[in-house]
């Protein structure tokens, strides 16, 4: 946010419109301080944001002799490289960051199945590990993750997915169809992969909880951070995905979880079992089972199955351009579901969920913090480009109208837009950190 604000900031000042107060944050003043040019530099108490405020003629009387360093005096091209100068921002800082990603080089997993569920989509379809899928919709595929974009585009349809595949030891493609009605349109956080019932070859080493809900059925039943998870009921647990199938599909039902915990100051682990029993829950039009834990896994990919490419200087900073495109359409069409139903609401994310995602990503390492920012970035410029009053999106469309109309859009329409805007936006954060709130742990 704060690179978005500076951006509004910095072409304010090469349009020579005075920057009355740059502030991070709203509310109390934690921290304030005054430039040469007389801007109120603050840092205030509510992180959930920031705004430039500049010298208009709209908000409060200004001095004949202030005039030509007021906004509303400018040119509507100037008005528009202001406005728009925020979002540009961070694109720009986007674009740095996947080049900075990418100056270390790039590094993905073929994709080649490793496992297939049974009496899933892709199991009746025909898909067989061992097959590595080349396209889908006769877009190339070079990794696990282009292939979870393409399928992505295919979320709340209904139709046919068509993905082109290579056999083991053979070089001649073929194509397996599955079809799919109104796909995942319900779900929330949909995973295309795991709902078509595919996952790469993975070798899991160890499955451990990352965190556990002191107020979940998990913790009630003994369950503790850092508990290494050995099997379920003496099965022993090979891969994530089977041990959420097991507790998901066993609500209310006696579990028995067997595994290894450190404890402080002792040399040796303890081997414990726990007997569970999963709260049933409603989800998607569903009862199922939860724990209220988070889970990491352990392991590695086959190393053969890696695909690495080095980039110079230069052509990193062409493929970070790329991702910031990439990225740029896929939150769009993100947005374009669920205006449409294609994708459920309750996929909207609020604060509560963003910080605890930037937790996640810092603990996995710089690189994807750095993604995260990326990506966070391009959301902040998207969702200020929509043509809502009170976004940037919303003053750029009252300049288009001017410049059609010749003249500027009254006061009053763009009051009355204004509060109409700021209903919907206070109405979208209610919204979205009540979805945070009742997400699963």
């Amino acid at each position: 946010m704060a690179f978005h604000e500076f951006g509004h900031f910095w072409v304010a000042r090469r349009c020579a419109v005075r920057v009355e107060r740059f502030s991070i944050g709203f509310g109390r003043p934690l921290w304030r301080w005054r430039d040469k040019k007389n801007t109120e530099f603050v840092l205030a108490a509510l992180p959930l944001g920031g705004y430039v405020k500049m010298l208009d003629e709209r908000e409060a009387e200004v001095n004949t002799q202030d005039l030509p360093y007021a906004f509303s005096q400018k040119t509507i091209w100037q008005r528009m490289a202001i406005i728009s100068a925020g979002p540009i921002a961070n694109f720009l800082l986007a674009i740095l960051a996947f080049w900075l990603i990418f100056l270390s080089g790039e590094r993905g997993l073929a994709p080649v199945i490793g496992t297939v569920a049974d009496n899933s989509l892709a199991s009746s379809a025909g898909l067989e590990s061992g097959m590595e899928i080349t396209a889908v919709n006769d877009v190339a595929t070079t990794t696990w993750g282009s292939v979870n974009r393409q399928l992505f585009d295919y979320i709340g349809t209904t139709g046919e997915i068509a993905l082109t595949i290579k056999r083991p030891e053979s070089e001649l493609d073929y194509q397996i169809v599955v079809p799919v009605i109104s796909w995942l349109r319900e779900m929330e956080n949909p995973a295309p992969l795991r709902e078509l019932g595919i996952s790469p070859p993975f070798e899991l080493e160890a499955l451990t909880l990352a965190a556990v809900s002191e107020t979940a059925a998990g913790f009630a039943a003994g369950l503790r951070e850092n508990d290494v998870l050995l099997s379920v009921n003496g099965q022993g647990i090979s891969d994530v995905d089977m041990f959420i199938d097991w507790v998901s599909s066993n609500p209310n039902t006696p579990l028995v979880i067997d595994l290894k915990r450190s404890r402080e100051g002792a040399t040796t682990d303890e081997f414990i079992s726990l007997e569970v029993i999963p709260e049933a829950v409603q989800r998607d039009g569903r009862t199922v089972g939860q724990l209220g834990v988070q889970l990491a896994s352990k392991g590695r990919y086959p190393e053969e199955l890696m695909r690495r490419v080095e980039y110079g200087f230069g052509s990193a900073f062409i493929r970070g351009l790329q991702e910031t495109v990439d990225t740029t359409g896929f939150v769009l069409s993100s947005l374009g579901k669920l205006v449409v139903g294609e994708l459920s609401p309750k996929n909207l994310s609020g604060p509560i969920t963003i910080a605890k995602m930037a937790g996640d990503t810092a603990r996995a390492g710089t690189d994807n913090f750095i993604r995260f920012i990326a990506i966070l970035s391009i959301m902040l410029g998207v969702m200020n480009l929509l043509p809502i009053p009170v976004l940037d999106g919303g003053h750029l469309l009252y300049c288009l109208i001017e410049l059609v109309k010749g003249s500027p859009v009254s006061d009053q329409v763009q009051m009355l837009g204004y509060k109409v805007g700021f209903a919907m936006l206070v109405g979208l954060m209610v919204f979205a950190t009540f979805n945070d709130l009742v997400r699963p742990f």
